[in-house]
């Protein structure tokens, strides 16, 4: 049923990269049909071009910019001709989406602003997706987000570097928050007959997604510093190991009952009642002399036997696999999507709608 959710919508995505495709994506995998409309004087999205070392070419299309832009009907345009004008604006007089990431000034320079588009079609939702805000003309990049808004800052090794994750994060969440905010439009309208404009940006939602972070800051005053991939709250939780056949896991214990379970996997009971580990504000104290001794327990296990053993008292270890590794699992082959192109290229990229609905 949810692929066909959509199926009577039609979404025209003037976006380009990645958060504002991401949501004409979400739309097109529940059955809309998306027009995406690309700059002809840029040759299409810029995303189109950002190949890797290995990749042909000769290809017109980067495996980037399949992943966002599933079942989509493209359309080279240059919106500052008059002809290509308005062949996207009958597209939008029947649309009732429109999806943009438009500088400031830019989307009323080339007609494509929420108030230019609204006279012709009153009851449209407009999307828009900025770096900074929509009155503010900077442009910005994910990267740069993530350097502002602290993410980069805690991110990395204590001894290391400051480190950016390694996809474009701000994006993925940028598109999350503008869909959230279609979906609500989408309601209005059906109860008002009214359209809208919805914005975001990508700062406010680097900021917004500091979550925990941000409030240990905002509470207490403590600055977030990089601790690798350990948990500033709770300890032992993200901390890494190696078993004996040198396979890494990484740990998250999240309760007393699981860290005792854990003492109990590694045949270390007596750390239960080690009054350095009896409590979790202990063993954030003493993390690196309790990491000491439960590094040398983990060299003595090899993983098939670990996992066995956590499995049975259920204390949540996981295997750090690459994606390689990740793309073996079944579960993870079930969010694959395989599509055909035109001139017979299979491309393939993961589902962004993954919840299930009764």
């Amino acid at each position: 049923m949810l692929k066909h959710f959509f199926k009577d919508l039609l979404i025209v995505e003037l976006a380009s990269v990645l958060a504002g495709p991401a949501v004409g994506m979400f739309f097109a995998e529940l059955g809309a049909r998306v027009i995406k409309i690309e700059n002809k004087r840029t040759k299409g999205d810029v995303t189109r071009s950002w190949k890797l070392p290995k990749e042909d070419k000769n290809k017109e299309l980067s495996a980037y910019y399949h992943s966002v832009n599933w079942q989509k009907e493209s359309l080279l345009l240059d919106l500052m001709s008059s002809s290509d004008q308005q062949q996207a604006i009958e597209w939008i007089k029947q649309a009732d989406i429109v999806i943009s990431n438009y500088k400031a000034g830019s989307a009323v320079k080339v007609g494509m602003s929420y108030e230019q588009l609204k006279e012709i079609n009153p009851s449209l939702i407009y999307a828009s997706v900025s770096a900074y805000g929509e009155d503010n003309p900077a442009p910005g990049f994910d990267a740069m987000i993530q350097a502002e808004t602290g993410w980069i800052f805690m991110n990395g090794e204590k001894d290391g570097n400051p480190v950016k994750m390694p996809v474009a994060l701000m994006d993925i969440l940028a598109g999350h928050q503008l869909k959230e905010g279609v979906l609500l439009a989408l309601l209005k309208r059906q109860q008002t007959g009214l359209g809208s404009k919805v914005s975001v940006s990508l700062f406010d939602t680097g900021v917004a997604s500091l979550a925990n972070q941000a409030s240990n800051w905002l509470n207490e005053g403590v600055l977030p510093k990089r601790k690798g991939s350990q948990h500033p709250n709770i300890a032992p939780y993200g901390d890494i190991f190696y078993t004996k056949d040198q396979k890494a896991i990484i740990l998250g214990t999240g309760t007393q009952k699981q860290f005792e379970n854990l003492c109990d996997c590694l045949e270390l009971s007596s750390l239960k009642t080690d009054l350095n580990f009896t409590t979790n504000a202990l063993r954030l104290s003493n993390r690196a002399s309790l990491n000491s001794i439960l590094e040398k327990a983990f060299l003595q296990i090899p993983y098939d036997t670990l996992l066995k053993r956590c499995q049975s008292l259920q204390v949540t270890i996981a295997p750090i696999n690459n994606l390689q590794e990740l793309f073996s699992m079944p579960q993870a082959q079930n969010l694959v999507l395989t599509e055909t192109l035109p001139d017979g290229t299979i491309s393939k990229r993961v589902k962004t709608t993954i919840f299930k609905m009764e």
